[in-house]
């Protein structure tokens, strides 16, 4: 019990990373409607900025996706982590005493820059230093706190300005410099780096001082090649094939139309006659974080393709839902295309989407729940178990480059999108890339429960 006590310790300094990471996310939420009506001229955000406040965090992101794949090989996992620390505390100094709009924007863009090294690392230090036994829970641990820092950011933004609202997001970042600094190192790291007594301190840490070290250590050492990887070395399918599945599951995660569905659900709620939009994004946040905490309590058990599987379809059945209510909303085809879905859904005659307004409501928790429950939190798990130890880093860093790269796009050309296909074809090819998403789980992904890392690259050596 000791020795779980202190392995989750390590995982709970790990984790304040994703949840400066969803502080992040959440912050434009309740700040954009704020300085779209702030009284000071160079501060205020016209449409076109708000767009740009809420998207440049991808930018930064992908570009932390980069940065982390070095970072993680060269200096560790550990120090990686308290670097973030960094970026996250200066972005937020600069949106606090911000001048002018590009100040935010360079805020926003170094905590993106921060969350998008954050998303690469905490994975991979949870996986390496967790045992097969709870490693499935532990890692559905940091999606769970990144929706925790959004529903945070959602209840903090109803009572708080926007820069005190920035003054407390960057506090998780702080604790974690603190608490990472107490941490030990992964001892697969430390094992490639030819570390080996260090190593077994950092065993000895986590798992107590009457575990095998020296057993668990060979098993590492069987696996870990102290060469560095050449570039040829990505025709060998146990590192190509990892490498496809785990790009294919962050792309897959962001065309199930996450972004989308969260973009219009303020609208949403306010067609069906909730006032307070701000509470109504509250209400989905807690459902995202309840059934996080579900998927996490669950995944061990289950494995990660059956809630692959469940996730995929509940998704697929909620996109098909809202196209529906789309469809059925709209006037006609003219109105329909019209990129501007505040404006079609006024266009309405009264009362037409009032009378079905319920299924706007339950297809947009529907989604959010099935998210929640799958391809939130199961992506960055089984990215953060599949690869070989001397591709984690760089195989890591490609798709964390696709993930915020899909996510940007998805947001940005959104509108673009309902212009060509209309709202409905918009939110039907959403549910065609999840049903995709289930087909691709069936005969791509590889069930991870309860083996070591080992074992897994094993299996795609064999394979």
């Amino acid at each position: 019990r000791v020795q779980n006590r202190k392995l989750y310790l390590a995982t709970f300094a790990a984790v304040l990373g994703p949840l400066s990471f969803g502080f992040v996310l959440g912050y434009s939420s309740p700040v954009i409607p704020e300085l779209r009506k702030i009284n000071d001229p160079k501060l205020r955000l016209d449409s076109s900025q708000a767009s740009w406040f809420g998207s440049v965090v991808t930018l930064g992101a992908a570009a932390g996706g980069i940065l982390g794949s070095y970072l993680v090989d060269k200096v560790g996992r550990k120090l990686s982590l308290m670097l973030c620390s960094i970026p996250y505390a200066f972005g937020y100094i600069v949106i606090i005493s911000a001048q002018n709009v590009w100040m935010l924007y360079f805020g926003r863009m170094l905590t993106g820059l921060a969350s998008g090294v954050t998303s690469l690392v905490v994975p991979v230090y949870i996986s390496e230093v967790s045992h097969p036994k709870v490693r499935g829970m532990l890692g559905s641990c940091v999606q769970l706190m990144v929706v925790t820092g959004i529903l945070g950011a959602y209840i903090a933004g109803i009572t708080l300005k926007w820069y005190w609202l920035a003054v407390l997001c960057s506090f998780p970042s702080c604790i974690m410099l603190l608490f990472m600094s107490f941490m030990p190192e992964t001892p697969r790291f430390l094992l490639n780096q030819n570390k080996r007594s260090e190593a077994i301190a950092s065993l000895s840490f986590l798992r107590g001082p009457h575990a095998d070290h020296e057993w668990e250590c060979r098993q590492i050492e069987a696996s870990v090649q102290q060469e560095g990887l050449n570039l040829s070395e990505f025709k060998n399918p146990s590192i190509y094939r990892p490498l496809l599945i785990g790009v294919a599951l962050m792309f897959f995660q962001q065309v199930s139309g996450i972004n989308a569905v969260m973009f219009y659900a303020e609208t949403i709620f306010e067609d069906a006659n909730f006032k307070d939009s701000r509470m109504a994004s509250v209400v989905v946040g807690s459902i995202q974080v309840c059934f996080t905490a579900v998927a996490a309590l669950i995944i061990d058990k289950t494995g990660r393709k059956l809630l692959l599987y469940i996730s995929g379809i509940i998704m697929a059945l909620s996109t098909a839902l809202f196209g529906l209510y789309f469809k059925m909303v709209l006037p006609n085809r003219n109105n329909s295309s019209n990129p501007d879905v505040w404006f079609t859904l006024n266009s309405v005659s009264p009362g037409t989407e009032s009378s079905i307004s319920w299924l706007a409501v339950v297809s947009l928790g529907l989604f959010v729940a099935g998210f929640a429950l799958g391809w939130g939190p199961v992506p960055w798990l089984v990215i953060s178990e599949i690869f070989p130890l001397k591709a984690r880093g760089i195989s890591s860093g490609a798709c964390v480059l696709t993930n915020w790269v899909m996510a940007f796009l998805v947001t940005k050309e959104f509108h673009d999108f309902i212009g060509f296909l209309t709202s409905y074809g918009t939110f039907w090819l959403f549910s065609a890339f999840c049903c995709l998403s289930v087909t691709f789980t069936t005969f791509c992904v590889p069930e991870t429960k309860g083996q070591t890392l080992e074992q897994i690259e094993a299996y795609f050596r064999r394979s």
